[in-house]
């Protein structure tokens, strides 16, 4: 199987995420149970290693962690479209 990266990160969304989850005074165990409930099966070590640009995200998980968030995708992309 392929390795996906972008430059040295596995994804555009891990600076962006800490700091929403942060905003939203979230833990990341609390942010995973979050995400369980919209049927995604991720753990507080998976939402770790997603703020550390070590794991790749799907476009579901995308989707979900917004409405966890409360944010819209533009809003959980902003990071990267401020650099493009």
């Amino acid at each position: 199987m392929k390795k996906i990266n972008f430059g040295d990160n596995k994804n555009i969304i891990g600076r962006r995420l800490r700091a929403l989850r942060k905003e939203n005074h979230l833990t990341q165990g609390e942010l995973a149970a979050k995400m369980q409930t919209f049927g995604i099966n991720i753990d507080q070590q998976m939402i770790s290693k997603i703020e550390m640009n070590a794991r790749i995200v799907t476009d579901y998980e995308l989707a979900c962690f917004c409405k966890a968030l409360k944010v819209t995708i533009d809003e959980m992309l902003q990071d990267f479209n401020n650099e493009r």
